[in-house]
C-alpha cells in the first residue's frame, strides 16, 4: 500500500474513531451510538489503528 491510500485510510480512521468516541461519551447527540460505552471504548482503538496506518504511509512516502 504505497502512495495516498494508507494516508487516506489512516486519516479516515482517526476522524471516525474520534467521532465514535465523542458520540459514545454523549457529547454528540442524535445517534444510536450516543451515550454508549461500547463506542466510547472502540473509538480510541480505531484512532490508534489509524495513527499506525498513517505512520506506515508517511514512512513509505519518505522512502521514495
Amino acid at each position: 500500500m504505497k502512495g495516498w491510500l494508507p494516508l487516506t485510510l489512516g486519516l479516515l480512521a482517526v476522524v471516525g474513531g474520534a467521532l465514535w468516541t465523542v458520540q459514545g461519551l454523549g457529547y454528540v447527540e442524535g445517534s444510536v451510538m450516543t451515550d454508549r460505552r461500547f463506542w466510547a471504548a472502540l473509538g480510541p482503538l480505531v484512532v490508534l489503528v489509524g495513527l499506525v496506518v498513517l505512520w506506515f504511509g508517511l514512512r513509505a512516502r519518505r522512502r521514495r
